[in-house]
């Protein structure tokens, strides 16, 4: 890239498009989490027990990629499953 004028560094730049990159990625990383996370509560008031175990398993792994990738924190993404397992887990008592 050229040299640009006193106050705008080439690297700023680069990392502003760099940032609304990752931004948009993420963005739609929780919105996916978020419609699996309705979805398994919508199956849990129907009392879908294999839907709502199914979604569980798909939530989870939802999660632990969205962790690993560090999209949301590790342990948010803990609380977050223990919760909708718990959840779950009551249907099949």
């Amino acid at each position: 890239m050229a040299k640009l004028k006193t106050g705008r560094h080439t690297s700023a730049l680069k990392e502003l498009r760099k940032s609304v990159r990752r931004h948009e990625r993420n963005l739609s990383v929780r919105t996916k989490i978020k419609t699996l996370v309705k979805k398994v509560e919508d199956a849990v008031a129907k009392k879908d027990t294999t839907l709502a175990k199914t979604l569980l398993n798909d939530a989870c792994g939802q999660w632990d990629k969205a962790a690993k990738r560090n999209v949301i924190h590790a342990n948010a993404a803990s609380n977050q499953k223990a919760r909708l397992s718990k959840l779950v887990h009551t249907l099949s008592k």
